[in-house]
């Protein structure tokens, strides 16, 4: 599913990641735990194809078979438009437009046909227990409402994997409880991959496996 090779990141002089190597399998749920500036998001961008390897290092980086750090920026953002799904601490969702029409708009960014994606959406609405909120705009949400439309969001496409940035770091213990167990439900229906930052010790433990990072690089 995920393979990454001799993974280097540089800004300017500071060298934030050092040659990391890891491989995720489909399914599978990752955490990736370890202090301030370790180096987690950084990793994560990457992973997700928001940010780009050093291409001075002979490092790669395989997504679902395809190694996406030879992809040109057009094939790399319909790569990621198909393939990845985001979700962040902060639900990004986009305050004029209701919860419905958030979780189109990766689909529509697509071109994927307006009808049949609404159809979805609103069954992953359902799935997730909105289905009642899905003409609620964010600001008529809860939090826990407005991360789980931000789940669905990220689930519209069928992506090949999620990758969650502290995505319970804004909830309350609850509504990131309930998060948590999403994941895993998530998993078991749709076999869905995922691999999450996390200062969260209890979502970090929950995962298949947990790396911890350390100056740059994966130490467990």
């Amino acid at each position: 599913m995920i393979t990454a090779k001799n993974i280097h990141k540089y800004y300017e002089d500071l060298h934030v990641l050092k040659g990391v190597n890891l491989h995720i399998k489909k399914g599978e749920i990752v955490s990736i735990v370890g202090s301030s500036g370790a180096g987690k998001t950084t990793l994560l961008q990457i992973l997700g194809t928001l940010d780009a390897i050093d291409k001075k290092t002979n490092s790669q980086l395989s997504i679902n078979n395809t190694i996406v750090n030879t992809l040109s920026e057009k094939e790399l953002a319909k790569f990621r438009n198909e393939h990845i799904g985001f979700i962040f601490q902060f639900h990004q969702l986009l305050p004029e437009f209701t919860a419905l029409e958030n979780v189109c708009i990766p689909a529509f960014i697509g071109n994927k046909n307006k009808i049949e994606t609404e159809k979805k959406a609103l069954e992953l609405l359902t799935f997730l227990g909105l289905a009642e909120r899905a003409n609620h705009k964010p600001n008529e949400l809860s939090g826990g409402e407005q991360q789980r439309v931000a789940v669905a969001r990220a689930l519209i496409n069928n992506p090949a994997v999620i990758f969650a940035d502290e995505p319970s770091g804004n909830l309350d213990s609850k509504s990131a409880e309930n998060l948590h167990q999403l994941f895993f439900k998530l998993r078991d229906k749709f076999n869905q991959t995922f691999v999450i930052v996390t200062h969260n010790e209890t979502l970090a433990n929950m995962a298949d496996r947990k790396l911890v990072m350390k100056d740059g690089n994966i130490v467990v």
